[in-house]
């Protein structure tokens, strides 16, 4: 009996693990993952383990492919804290959607790179949208600098007190200083460093300052960060 088909069976072992290592796409390394489970079953049957190659169809390869799903599609998601739209000013809602949606979708292209979803999460007021940066439900939020509060709101809550200047006084003589944080409409604060990082570094769109704080202890702060 010629067993040279055993020898194919069994490369594609190897080979089927290289190419799982190779992978960066999380859900490509899936697709890859099912079949390295299903040749390792395979060559189980054929070499006379029935019970090894049921184990490593059912547990192996359905159930871990099945958990490692539900893990990356939980794990691989941006959440961006907004407020409602009925936020926006009457006058300004056409130019502000506008804005916002080209926004939206910049940060999808950015987030789709990395493959990552991006989540918009929306809520009804600031003082709830911060409260949710603070606690981790969300890693991003954006808001309309033109609200009337989402100036003191967001940069008060970015910058330590020091010298006994208000957080809001402090970032505002920053802003007059650099122009930095006056022309563009929105205010997008990151909580997440490598996330700040790409967007500071990929994310050309002039609707949005990017600002870092670091959360902990349900306080959030940004000593010395960079705006943009």
């Amino acid at each position: 009996m010629n067993d040279s088909y055993l020898y194919i069976i069994v490369a594609l072992l190897p080979l089927s693990a290289f190419m799982l290592t190779i992978q960066v796409n999380p859900y490509n390394a899936l697709v890859v993952r099912g079949i390295l489970g299903g040749v390792a079953a395979l060559v189980y049957a054929v070499l006379g383990a029935a019970d090894v190659a049921l184990t490593e169809a059912l547990v192996g390869t359905m159930l871990a492919i099945t958990l490692y799903a539900v893990a990356v599609r939980s794990s691989m998601v941006m959440r961006l804290g907004v407020l409602n739209d009925s936020l926006l000013d009457a006058d300004e809602k056409s130019t502000g959607i506008c804005l916002f949606a080209q926004l939206i979708a910049d940060l999808r292209t950015i987030a789709n790179r990395y493959h990552l979803r991006l989540e918009l999460v929306p809520y009804p007021d600031l003082p709830s949208l911060h409260q949710a940066l603070v606690e981790k439900e969300v890693h991003a939020t954006c808001i309309q600098r033109s609200h009337p509060d989402a100036q003191e709101m967001v940069l008060s809550k970015t910058e330590p007190k020091q010298a006994g200047l208000s957080a809001y006084q402090m970032l505002t003589t920053q802003e007059l200083t650099t122009h930095k944080m006056e022309s563009k409409p929105y205010y997008t604060t990151i909580r997440i460093r490598r996330l700040y990082e790409i967007l500071l570094a990929e994310l050309a769109s002039p609707a949005t300052n990017l600002i870092y704080v670091t959360v902990s202890d349900g306080t959030a702060s940004s000593p010395g960060e960079k705006h943009s």
